[in-house]
């Protein structure tokens, strides 16, 4: 029997734009991005919204894919891919 995903974040849930996702797939990242964490998730949907200018979302975008590409860091910090279930 399959399990519901259930909401693990107390915070509000930043919509992701057509943009990230389009970039996602297109890169062949969106597994990746999945692949994270929820509060990993949401956290860079919401860095990457809140910036005012057009450039500097791009540069947070691309700096999203590196590191998703990558896989082993977050927001440039040491990521090693988290708990690993027992």
């Amino acid at each position: 029997m399959a399990t519901a995903k259930r909401r693990t974040l107390k915070r509000a849930i930043n919509p992701m734009p057509a943009k990230v996702r389009a970039a996602l797939v297109k890169h062949g990242l969106m597994d990746a991005y999945k692949a994270r964490p929820p509060y990993q998730q949401n956290d860079y949907l919401g860095w990457i919204a809140r910036a005012k200018l057009e450039a500097t979302r791009q540069k947070r975008l691309d700096q999203m894919l590196g590191e998703l590409a990558g896989g082993t860091t977050y927001m440039n910090m040491a990521w090693s891919g988290g708990r690993k279930e027992r």
